[in-house]
């Protein structure tokens, strides 16, 4: 932090003292490089006295630099502090950490020990590195939706007034050393040698060098406008905060400041309509005479920016690279021709590449005889949708209805809670590994057990062939889990059993958009849902657009159906209340990656191994006492028979093996 400081404030001081303005006399390349000269003497001067010496010619690497930026020294401090007792300042790294940090499993789990630990203040729990930017916009826009305007303006004000300093500081941080990654990746020193001889000269090296520099100062509106653990920025975070000023100076009187704020919106977007009326009601109101004019700053910005995307999109056009313009209002005029025909044939490109993907993943052949499609995509009024009947035999749920409820009272709830989305219906929720875990402890029957395996299994390849035919889903989370209602909170009830949401990204219908960062579940590509049960009132799945109100598709539960979707914005979905009985289904979660398989699966796999070996021990010394004592024994059945019909009347010994804290899902059916 001292040494961006002192970079900082030294490129600031330099810039006043070596301004790069020409001499009438001096020849403009002369006088130009003679300000150069002087500013690299002044930034080294200033950097000595700053730091108490001359810089360190050692660079820091990306590695290390990427580690700062994602908070990772507090990760080790939090440990450091705990270990050394200091709670307080324990919690405060581990907070610092995770507020950067939210999709980090073990990180959450600290937090989670945190909070139950006696001693430990709320106040604790604070983000060191909480910015003055966040604070102030996020509480202005809390005001702001409040409709209250006055707290709200002066607080955007302020968000707006960090947000421009924040945008300057990291401006100047760009004027850093020629970034050349291969270079720092090259380690053989004859091909280092073979590099050298291909050097840029002098222009070459400074129009390389100052693009950079461009390029870099372009996407500090990308690191303003995104939040410490979000992924994606606020689209137009200055405008935005203009759009915002104007309404809420408008609500609260002050037509003058009003107006000044929609002239410095209309500079990032003049042919808004809305705002183009709001101008001339303002002009009407306030009198033709009055002159209304775009704030100074708003102007420098804008017109700044402008000259600098010309100069980026200049050198993309004939010196080469690429450019990312992070803004929406850039005007379409300012991009060359030859670029914007190289955009459309990106677009066509990457078009085509859709439908080939969309080619190749065909509906493939069912794996298993007697499943019926009862709906698909276009019947369901969306894209990859399907439900499927004749999945589980009515037998079959049964089995898996009788686990339920004998695990009722052992089985785990929503992260504890047992209602976690209405207080209207109690949850209950069973994973693979606990179900194992209580066959294991003769608490419910071994074949029920393994059904559960091998009906989420079915329904993996069913989805699997169907969606995905030659790519491999693993499982992500399996999740056997009831919704009942509870007795006399159903009167006047209005909500739902569960929102409308989406599996793999954070739903905004406000924004029309679905933001595919941490804490949602981002790995997970396809969902389903494996019904086994209809003995109850409501408790229907339904589809629904992008505004989490239009319904476009509807499935009412039944033995046996499987509702089976992918994971992203195409399937914001809810449930409806339950308003009477028990509602029980398997919820399942797949992903490509193999990385985030389901770890519980792989245990309760091996636990159920583990039994059956143990049972064919057993069986074996069963069968040799049988044919030495009598030779009308009855003919021993095959190893996967026998696995099914004697499970139930034994119980293996346990393995000692610790029950693991078990994961919950954000999203349930």
């Amino acid at each position: 932090a001292g040494l961006r400081e002192a970079r900082g404030a030294c490129r600031r001081a330099c810039r006043r003292e070596a301004s790069f303005a020409r001499g009438p006399a001096a020849p403009w390349e002369a006088a130009f490089l003679e300000r150069v000269l002087q500013r690299a003497d002044c930034l080294q001067h200033c950097l000595r006295h700053r730091l108490g010496g001359p810089p360190s010619a050692h660079r820091v690497s990306h590695a290390v630099r990427r580690d700062f930026e994602q908070r990772e020294p507090y990760n080790y401090l939090q440990v450091a502090f705990f270990q050394l007792k200091k709670l307080d300042q324990a919690v405060s790294a581990a907070h610092t950490f995770f507020v950067a940090n939210p999709q980090h499993l073990q990180m959450r789990e600290d937090m989670e020990k945190y909070r139950r630990m006696s001693g430990v203040k709320a106040a604790s729990f604070r983000d060191l590195e909480a910015t003055a930017l966040w604070e102030a916009y996020e509480a202005g826009v809390q005001h702001y939706n409040a409709d209250e305007y006055l707290q709200a303006v002066t607080r955007l004000e302020e968000s707006l007034r960090e947000a421009l300093s924040a945008l300057e500081e990291c401006r100047t941080l760009c004027e850093g050393p020629w970034e050349d990654e291969e270079k720092e990746e090259e380690k053989d020193g004859d091909q280092e040698e073979e590099k050298e001889d291909m050097q840029p000269g002098l222009y070459e090296a400074i129009a390389a060098h100052y693009v950079q520099v461009l390029k870099c100062r372009q996407q500090c509106v990308i690191e303003i406008a995104t939040k410490p653990g979000r992924i994606s920025a606020t689209e137009d975070f200055i405008p935005s905060h203009l759009d915002l000023l104007q309404f809420a100076y408008d609500q609260g009187g002050n037509k003058t400041l009003a107006a000044e704020c929609a002239a410095s919106y209309l500079l990032f977007y003049p042919m808004d309509e809305p705002m183009l009326e709001k101008m001339n009601q303002y002009r009407t109101e306030l009198g033709k005479d009055t002159v209304v004019t775009a704030r100074e700053n708003i102007q420098h910005y804008v017109q700044r920016s402008l000259m600098e995307k010309k100069l980026i999109y200049y050198a993309v056009e004939h010196l080469g690279g690429t450019f990312n313009d992070p803004d929406l209002w850039t005007p379409d005029e300012l991009i060359p021709e030859s670029l914007k025909e190289q955009q459309r044939e990106d677009q066509e490109k990457q078009k085509q590449e859709t439908l080939d993907v969309q080619e190749k993943q065909k509906r493939g052949p069912l794996p298993f005889e007697g499943i019926t499609i009862t709906m698909d995509s276009q019947q369901m009024n969306g894209t990859q949708r399907v439900v499927f009947d004749q999945v589980l035999t009515e037998s079959e749920c049964r089995d898996l209805l009788r686990l339920t409820k004998a695990a009722g009272g052992t089985g785990d709830g929503f992260r504890g809670r047992r209602s976690p989305h209405t207080p209207h219906e109690r949850f209950e929720g069973l994973t693979v590994l606990k179900a194992m875990q209580l066959a294991q402890n003769g608490d419910v029957d071994w074949k029920d057990a393994e059904l559960l395996l091998q009906a989420s299994e079915k329904s993996r390849k069913i989805i699997e062939s169907y969606f995905t035919p030659g790519k491999k889903l693993h499982f992500s989370f399996t999740h056997l889990v009831c919704r009942t209602a509870v007795e006399g909170e159903q009167e006047g009830r209005m909500d739902l059993s569960h929102p409308v949401h989406a599996d793999n990204c954070l739903l905004d219908p406000e924004g029309n958009e679905c933001w595919r960062e941490p804490p949602a579940y981002v790995y997970r590509d396809y969902s389903g849902i494996l019904y086994l049960n209809d003995d109850f009132q409501g408790g229907g799945l339904f589809f629904t657009e992008m505004d989490t109100v239009t319904v476009t598709a509807k499935v009412y539960p039944k033995c046996g159906r499987l509702v089976a979707f992918s994971s992203g914005k195409e399937n914001p979905h809810g449930v409806w209340a339950v308003s009477s009985g028990r509602r029980c289904a398997v919820a399942l979660w797949y992903t490509h990656a193999p990385e985030h398989a389901e770890q519980e699966r792989l245990k309760a796999e091996e636990l159920l191994e583990k039994a059956a070996a143990e049972q064919d021990k057993l069986d074996g010394q069963l069968h040799q006492g049988d044919d030495r004592g009598s030779s009308s024994s009855q003919e021993s059945p095959m190893p996967s028979d026998r696995a099914k019909t004697t499970r139930r009347r034994h119980k293996p010994s346990s393995d000692g093996t610790q029950h693991p804290k078990e994961l919950r899902p954000r999203d349930e059916f």
